[in-house]
């Protein structure tokens, strides 16, 4: 599903203008589908009352187009202007002429007659504030929706609807006001919008629906970011062809593991297993590999030589040998940060074979020493993808880590592109990023996947996707939505409070397996 910014709306906007489609035309439209949701979400609109809150730019309108439509439909409508509106509107003028009831905030000191309203009210609809709004919200607006918030923490709160965003959520960010208050339905016009799908506005979103207003479609098919979805996913997933050998599913190879996190190792060899990977060898220092392989039988083995303090200098030989027989490289899972793992790190990433170069997945302590290493994505020169949470992106960047929270879509976007890169950003709601300006947003947020060992799983996923010819956006893309949604069942079969890293490697084939028979 595309997504949209609020620069990129409006552009597509104007381009519809200059296709034909005014704003006029847009705005009908866009009434119209906000009617038809308010029906759908009260079931019947006899003997209900609603309350349309509407100001005074094109979110307004589609208000004021909404009221008309379900006055005339039979509703009890009661119209509640922010601001004055001309009688040159035509859609303020239909109203009047249609006799649907109409009060203005600047006539309502005491907001009386908005309180009255609201207690009476089965719907209100938040035609407030559209996605062009960015300041802080204060005065006359900060009170009405004090008020609004007051009605909905009532014992049986009316239904609240917004119109293409919750007044005062960000649509390019998810930031929200603290007047914002949080919808049960966001009725988004033409295109979905970025703050929708991510936190905290995911939250005040409540159940999002796209409407077509009249927008060209071909207008929106270049738009480069989206929301991931099952039906996505599964056009993406790699053919199982029966006479195929493990050869055909690729070859991984994966260097992790240290004496401190064993546990790293076997969680990401298992999950390009269990995606479907047709062989993985893991690389591991020397003293671990009868524990790991103890537990993980189905992995072929490259112990590493290690000294004092952590592998050995020419332990980054060995892999660079090794490595010009797999498609993939998967490195830093549970590594540890010693300097002489650091300088392993760099001595193999720096080092890779160019003919071809394997495809590189850098995960946990590998980022760490990569962001010890000014201009560290000029050196790797394979093609990469970094799969960083918010403390990693921070150090890779030099970006504070609230700043890359504030703005995640934007971050990975801008360093996939200046790291000529593909950035995977972990968290609720991850992003993956292409260095050609793409990006899609995962639709998942889950408490289950919040403990230690999940973001080696999914560096495994992503290596497994990658090994069976994906590109490295695709196997991301892929790698992301399957992880999470093993992380879903986790939760709905244990809870959200309990679920391990390891649980999810066998239902990461289960995830495949409902992706193709949907």
């Amino acid at each position: 599903m595309k997504l949209v910014t609020a620069d990129q709306m409006r552009r597509i906007d104007q381009l519809s203008a200059e296709a034909g489609v005014g704003t006029d035309v847009l705005m009908e439209n866009a009434g119209l589908a906000v009617a038809q949701e308010s029906w759908m979400a009260l079931g019947t609109l006899e003997g209900r009352r609603i309350v349309v809150l509407a100001g005074p730019g094109n979110n307004g309108g589609d208000g004021l187009v909404a009221a008309r439509y379900l006055h005339e439909w039979g509703a009890a409508v009661q119209v509640y202007l922010l601001k004055p509106r001309s009688e040159d509107d035509a859609n303020y003028r239909r109203l009047l002429e249609g006799e649907v009831s109409v009060e203005c905030a600047e006539d309502d000191g005491d907001f009386a007659k908005l309180d009255a309203a609201l207690a009476e009210a089965d719907l209100v609809v938040d035609a407030l504030l559209g996605t062009g709004a960015a300041r802080p919200i204060g005065g006359r607006l900060a009170e009405l929706l004090s008020r609004l918030a007051r009605a909905r923490s009532r014992p049986q709160p009316p239904t609240l609807l917004a119109v293409d965003v919750p007044s005062g959520l960000n649509s390019d960010t998810g930031a929200v006001d603290p007047m914002t208050v949080a919808a049960d339905h966001t009725v988004t016009l033409g295109c979905s919008k970025v703050g929708l799908h991510t936190h905290p506005g995911v939250r005040y979103a409540g159940r999002v629906q796209v409407v077509e207003i009249g927008i060209p479609p071909e207008l929106t098919d270049d738009l480069p970011y989206e929301l991931m979805t099952a039906s996505g996913v599964r056009a993406l997933l790699p053919e199982r062809p029966p006479d195929a050998n493990k050869g055909t599913f690729g070859r991984v190879l994966v260097v992790a593991g240290s004496e401190n996190y064993v546990g790293a190792a076997h969680l990401a060899a298992a999950g390009a297993h269990r995606v479907g990977a047709g062989l993985v060898t893991l690389a591991c220092p020397r003293s671990l590999h009868p524990v790991i392989a103890s537990g993980l039988t189905e992995a072929t083995y490259l112990p590493l030589p290690e000294e004092e303090g952590g592998l050995a200098r020419e332990a980054a030989d060995h892999v660079l040998r090794a490595v010009k027989g797999y498609q993939v490289l998967l490195l830093g899972c549970g590594l540890g940060q010693r300097g002489a793992t650091q300088s392993f790190v760099r001595g193999v990433l720096f080092s890779l074979p160019d003919d071809p170069p394997p495809t590189v997945v850098v995960d946990a302590d590998g980022l760490n020493a990569l962001a010890r290493t000014p201009g560290w994505w000029r050196e790797l020169k394979a093609p990469a993808i970094v799969t960083p949470h918010p403390g990693e992106m921070s150090r890779l960047s030099g970006r504070p880590a609230a700043a890359i929270q504030a703005d995640r879509l934007g971050c990975a976007v801008e360093y996939a592109r200046e790291w000529e890169k593909t950035v995977v950003l972990k968290g609720a709601h991850t992003v993956v990023a292409s260095p050609d300006g793409r990006a899609s947003l995962s639709p998942f947020a889950n408490p289950a996947l919040a403990s230690g060992g999940t973001g080696d799983v999914l560096a495994g996923a992503v290596a497994g996707f990658l090994a069976q010819g994906l590109s490295p956006f695709q196997a991301a893309v892929c790698g992301v939505y399957v992880h999470a949604a093993a992380g879903n069942e986790a939760r709905r079969e244990m809870g959200d409070a309990g679920p391990v890293a390891g649980d999810l490697l066998p239902l990461l084939p289960r995830a495949i397996k409902d992706l193709k028979t949907m």
